[in-house]
């Protein structure tokens, strides 16, 4: 009886050891389990809390508001200019880190019906950075499709954005997530505005990039040569510059979305392989840690949320977009310089000096004109040369007549004074005596100038 006992204790002991240890194990997968679903559930609510914030040098310049003032805009030179004014609050970028907003130009690199629009920053007299693109593309029936995409050194890869099109106008659905009519963004409940290919295609710089006349625009400034009208400011902190943008979301999101896929073909061989720009500094910044001073004072948030109501007290409400079709100023006409929308007075001061003359087509690219100095708009150093220009400018762009007509209108003005004050007046005037070398030698400089 003893060793049955013995057996039976044996048995039950190892029989509750081993539920013991399943237990055990189980609460210890139970365990790892709530451990993991709760990493996550602070991941995303630290991901929620994060307020779109990329840690990138692009959280400064905020490509919802860029593309939105694009859709506004009736050419790239006004696009350019209130890009870069201070009133605007889009412009935040710093790259170069001298404690000053860095200008931003605007370059169309066409080819045939396709427009890539690239907006870069001179970090340097030698490094240019791009900060994105637009990408417009328009097919036979003269639909337009376009993107903006944020350089991957400023916002990583494949940060796509473009209007919400319609479905029906689609032949894909790059995001079946704005299927609906509203969309939850930062816990906000959004309308969407869908829009089609042909509506985008009546957007004022689309048609002004599409019309005959249509001179290519490059932005003529460069490092150290600016508008007069551009004076830049210090840079705001990032959670300021978010809390003032942040206002903007119901009107943001409302437009455009995050897009999954490039639409155009060409954006690797003809922009990224091709002529897309970037700086080292820029990426040795980067890997510095140089940017992460931005987010440094989160305290200026309630600030830009105070400039925000400041600006629009009742709220921002948008005006309604106007219908782009019923603008046919933009396209009528066969004079260049008529047909050109950027001389009205609103939205041209000084921007569009190298590319008014008709002419100079070639003026796009005016870094090569050594002559630009701080007053670009006026170069010190055409008067020199041209004194006489005055009276032949109805002749714009002809420059060799109009030294030939200076040359042939000087040279009688001397040969009149030379018959006549000889005979009248010989003791009056000795001056006449020192004046008759003088047009002497003005006779043989003219008439060896005309040979």
């Amino acid at each position: 009886m003893i060793i049955v006992n013995r057996n039976l204790l044996n048995f039950s002991a190892f029989f509750f050891d081993t539920n013991l240890k399943t237990s055990i194990m189980r609460n210890l997968k139970f365990f790892s389990v709530f451990l993991l679903l709760s990493t996550l559930g602070f991941a995303s609510a630290a991901q929620t809390n994060n307020d779109e914030k990329l840690n990138l040098p692009g959280d400064n310049l905020n490509l919802y508001a860029v593309f939105n003032l694009f859709q506004d805009s009736e050419t790239l030179e006004g696009f350019e200019k209130n890009l870069n004014a201070e009133e605007s609050k889009i412009n935040n970028l710093d790259l170069n880190a001298d404690n000053s907003i860095d200008y931003i130009k605007v370059l169309d690199y066409v080819d045939g019906e396709d427009h890539t629009i690239v907006l870069q920053v001179a970090v340097n007299e030698k490094e240019n950075q791009d900060i994105a693109v637009f990408t417009v593309q328009k097919d036979a029936n003269n639909q337009v499709q376009i993107q903006l995409i944020g350089d991957e050194e400023l916002y990583g890869k494949n940060y796509i954005i473009e209007p919400i099109y319609d479905d029906a106008s689609s032949t894909s659905t790059p995001n079946p997530g704005y299927s609906g009519n509203t969309n939850t963004v930062v816990k906000e409940t959004v309308v969407v505005t869908k829009t089609t290919y042909v509506e985008v295609a009546a957007w004022p710089v689309v048609t002004y990039i599409y019309r005959p006349a249509y001179v290519v625009y490059r932005s003529p400034w460069r490092w150290g040569y600016y508008p007069n009208y551009w004076n830049p400011w210090r840079p705001f902190y990032w959670d300021y510059y978010y809390g003032y943008h942040s206002h903007y979301h119901n009107h943001y999101y409302g437009y455009y979305h995050y897009s999954n896929h490039y639409r155009y073909p060409q954006y690797s061989s003809n922009y990224y392989h091709g002529h897309r720009s970037y700086s080292g500094t820029v990426y040795q910044h980067r890997q510095s840690g140089t940017y992460r001073n931005t987010y440094s004072h989160p305290e200026t948030r309630k600030q830009g949320t105070a400039d925000f109501n400041k600006r629009y007290p009742n709220g921002y409400q948008p005006a309604a977009r106007r219908n782009n079709a019923s603008r046919p100023s933009t396209i009528q006409g066969t004079n260049r310089n008529a047909t050109r929308p950027t001389a009205k007075p609103a939205t041209n001061d000084n921007v569009r000096r190298p590319t008014t003359r008709p002419g100079a087509e070639t003026t796009t690219r005016p870094s090569t004109n050594p002559s630009r100095n701080n007053n670009v708009s006026r170069p010190a150093t055409k008067p020199a040369t041209r004194q006489e220009t005055s009276k032949p400018s109805s002749r714009p762009g002809n420059v060799t007549p109009s030294k030939k007509i200076s040359r042939e209108t000087a040279k009688p003005a001397i040969n009149r004074p030379t018959s006549k004050p000889s005979s009248a007046r010989p003791a009056t005037k000795p001056n006449t005596k020192t004046s008759a070398p003088k047009k002497s030698r003005t006779d043989s400089k003219s008439s060896t100038g005309t040979r």
